[in-house]
């Protein structure tokens, strides 16, 4: 995919809306020095290239009962493109996994998953995980505490 090249106005429309992505087009348009009209087509146009991909409420984890985030990497028996495939499309169903990353080194996936409780990642683990074919091993790590979570990505303004 090609880069896409961005000019200190992308940047700054994208280092506003990662922090608010609620403010009116007239507040991003005033923080970033354009009218409305011009700020509302960037960002439509950041929109159409694929450089902003949506917008999310972000949710406290705790607040909702869901306080546990388990560390989970796994192997698998082979990584041959169709296992893969079978085992990102299983992921993808999941709810419980919020976060999944392709890995290099010892493991071949590093995924996060947020339940309510030790029983529910037991039933998780049970019910779903290991009964996928071609997991060759899970190794889990609980999260006593969350230092730091963002959704900013570092951009330069």
């Amino acid at each position: 995919m090609p880069k896409i090249r961005l000019d200190d106005i992308d940047r700054k429309i994208i280092a506003a809306l990662q922090i608010d992505g609620r403010m009116t087009a007239q507040q991003l348009a005033d923080q970033v020095g354009l009218s409305a009209s011009p700020c509302a087509r960037r960002v439509r146009m950041l929109e159409d290239r694929g450089v902003i991909t949506g917008y999310a409420a972000l949710i406290d984890q705790d607040l909702v009962d869901l306080p546990i985030s388990v560390f989970a990497s796994i192997r698998l028996e082979r990584q041959r493109e169709n296992e893969l495939e079978r085992f990102n499309t299983a992921i993808g169903r999941w709810p419980e996994v919020v976060d999944c990353y392709l890995m290099t080194g010892q493991r071949d996936y590093l995924l996060r998953i947020v339940v309510r409780d030790l029983q529910a990642y037991d039933r998780f683990l049970k019910e779903k995980l290991t009964r996928l074919d071609g997991v060759a091993s899970i190794e889990s790590s609980f999260a006593l505490a969350q230092i730091k979570r963002s959704n900013r990505l570092p951009i330069d303004t």
